[in-house]
């Protein structure tokens, strides 16, 4: 693939000299002159001189023929607007933003950005799964198809606890696709019943999330 990497900070360099590693067309875009020359001397053709947000330099890099454009810079709007530069004018299939603040999240999947990735929101998370008694961590989201990925540790506080998943009113859109018991995975059926400490795997809408949550006594 030919993949354009917007930001030539750390995340930006350390991700063009991996994806140059599997085999891929990568070319990193620096706009900081000084920045470009420290990294030119390891990455040679693979980095650019130049703005990533102005769409000049996005047609010199041939931006029309990227099957990935990923903006990585430390500053969301110029995240978005690489993104959505790339999508609208040079329809780009695919586009992934950095998300510095996870508020913005919603805002740029609205406008069009393929996948967000936010690290804060992802040390947040594992933070989160270590911590001792109840949680509820969400592992990932899918856009497309308007869903969540969730984890819930059974406390033994819940009102679910010893209840058979028939007997439990789970919100519209939700299903619970993994039960772990210590080890033992276990895969949900109609008389399954919950016991204190199971960690359970689910599906679900962002709406049914906090019905979720209090349904399993995990807020």
């Amino acid at each position: 693939m030919y993949i354009i990497v917007g930001g030539g900070g750390d995340v930006g360099y350390y991700l063009t000299r991996n994806l140059l590693k599997q085999g891929h067309e990568v070319l990193l875009l620096e706009k900081d002159t000084s920045r470009y020359n420290t990294l030119s001397e390891e990455l040679g053709q693979a980095i650019y001189n130049g703005d990533a947000c102005e769409a000049r330099t996005m047609e010199e890099v041939g931006t029309r023929r990227a099957d990935v454009v990923i903006a990585v810079t430390g500053h969301d709007e110029d995240n978005l607007v690489i993104c959505q530069m790339a999508k609208r004018y040079f329809n780009v299939g695919r586009t992934i933003a950095r998300l510095n603040n996870p508020k913005h999240e919603l805002l740029f999947q609205k406008l069009g950005i393929d996948v967000t990735v936010s690290p804060t929101k992802a040390i947040l998370s594992l933070i989160e799964s270590e911590l001792p008694g109840p949680h509820f961590v969400l592992l990932m989201t899918l856009k497309r198809a308007g869903l969540e990925i969730v984890e819930m540790n059974i406390p033994p506080t819940s009102p679910v606890v010893g209840k058979q998943l028939s007997d439990i009113n789970l919100p519209r859109r939700c299903h619970l696709s993994l039960i772990l018991r210590g080890d033992e995975p276990i895969f949900p059926e109609k008389d399954t019943r919950l016991l204190v400490n199971d960690d359970v795997y689910a599906l679900v809408t962002k709406e049914g999330e906090e019905e979720l949550r209090n349904t399993f006594g995990t807020s």
